[in-house]
């Protein structure tokens, strides 16, 4: 069965999730993308992957590329930046897929805000900044308190997403992220305090799963970094049916979606829904963690397969991901390298994200990254000691 994948840069979910999983279902995948070359050479990727250019930001052009080949077994993407089109694209040859509608309004931040202010459940303060406009005329008439949120309407893993305390630092933080971001849309929300969670879900349209979720440790504002995330099996059951009411209310229920939210005074709020798997090894993570093949069920809910009553997952274990982060521009000159341990019932997989030798910007997100550590074990405790002596017994050196 012919299957279509659409991608930018290559990724860990896709080169050691997504493509496998497909083998195992005997899927041919044609991987559609504008970075061809960053794929290596052709047969990099196994005997039944082609990799194909395309503009594949441009759903007519990926429909049109396509249609040339004749109806596909499936379209899919675990891009943040190609949830729409990869629905507008599974719509257009009625194949199963997310509403894209429901991607474009979890896409786009300021529709989300809309949206559920609209519906009334969880409203909050915030406005959309268009290029050309004043962002202090544009907050003060919104009405958006200080401290306040700045980030891309657009953007994905915390990119230029700062807190503004006052009205000179949101000028400020607004002209640096324009410098970097010419045409890019902002948005402008209050700030909202609690402890930072999210929630893993898989559905087929039907039925939809929770697998768990991860408290988060930022790093100190104004930025917000992930550092740290911490398994949780199961939220509060009050947090839980809050987040499941917004995401219904979103239209989400395909697929695989990542939630991020913040817990305060019991009431959780959301503060972005990324209408895809988690990233940055956490969905490697969570199919050892809970040792089902989650994968190949996302792929599957694709085929138009429906997602079993239960999957199975496995409930005796906990786990984190740590992600050790650049401090300082420049030339990483010292690092360890990829690692598997197995101590006692614990089992730690350390990634490199960062080649030795080259120089990179300080940049306060995740592309500061210089590794992944994954580490599972039988319970918290014995995790944390486990993951804090292996990262203790590291040295990663950067000279300027």
């Amino acid at each position: 069965m012919q299957t279509y994948l659409l991608a930018l840069n290559p990724t860990d979910s896709v080169v050691s999730g997504f493509l496998p999983a497909a083998g195992r279902l005997g899927l041919s995948v044609t991987l559609l993308t504008d970075r061809p070359e960053t794929y290596g050479p052709p047969g990099s990727l196994g005997p039944d992957v082609e990799v194909t250019a395309c503009d594949v930001r441009d759903h007519h052009a990926v429909i049109t590329h396509i249609s040339r080949r004749g109806r596909p077994a499936a379209v899919f993407t675990n891009s943040d930046h190609l949830q729409t089109q990869g629905a507008l694209v599974a719509e257009f040859f009625g194949l199963p897929g997310k509403s894209w509608r429901a991607a474009l309004r979890t896409k786009d931040k300021a529709l989300m805000r809309r949206h559920l202010a609209a519906t009334g459940a969880d409203p909050v303060r915030a406005v959309e900044v268009l290029p050309g406009r004043s962002p202090d005329a544009c907050v003060e008439a919104g009405g958006v308190p200080y401290p306040c949120v700045v980030k891309p309407r657009e953007g994905v893993a915390s990119e230029d997403v700062v807190r503004a305390d006052d009205p000179a630092a949101l000028l400020r933080l607004c002209a640096e992220i324009r410098a970097r971001r010419p045409d890019a849309a902002l948005v402008v929300e209050e700030f909202l305090p609690g402890e930072l969670y999210t929630l893993e879900t898989l559905g087929d349209g039907r039925r939809l799963h929770v697998l768990g979720g991860f408290h988060t440790r930022l790093s100190p504002p104004p930025y917000f970094m992930e550092e740290r995330l911490t398994y949780v099996p199961e939220p509060a059951a009050a947090v839980r049916a809050q987040v499941l009411d917004r995401l219904a209310l979103l239209g989400v229920g395909f697929g695989a979606c990542h939630t991020e939210f913040v817990v305060h005074e019991g009431r959780a709020r959301i503060i972005e829904v990324n209408y895809r798997a988690i990233g940055d090894h956490c969905d490697l993570l969570l199919a050892d963690l809970l040792d089902i093949p989650l994968f190949d069920h996302i792929l599957a809910t694709h085929l138009g397969e429906p997602l079993p009553e239960s999957l199975g997952a496995r409930t005796d274990r906990a786990a984190r991901i740590d992600s050790p982060c650049a401090d300082r521009a420049g030339v990483l000159t010292s690092a360890p390298g990829a690692a598997d341990r197995t101590e006692g019932d614990v089992r730690l997989t350390y990634r490199p994200l960062r080649p030795t030798g080259e120089r990179h910007p300080l940049h306060r997100t995740n592309r500061d990254y210089l590794g992944i550590l994954r580490t599972i074990g039988p319970d918290q405790d014995t995790v944390d000691r486990a993951a804090d002596a292996f990262l203790a017994a590291q040295r990663w050196e950067i000279t300027p």
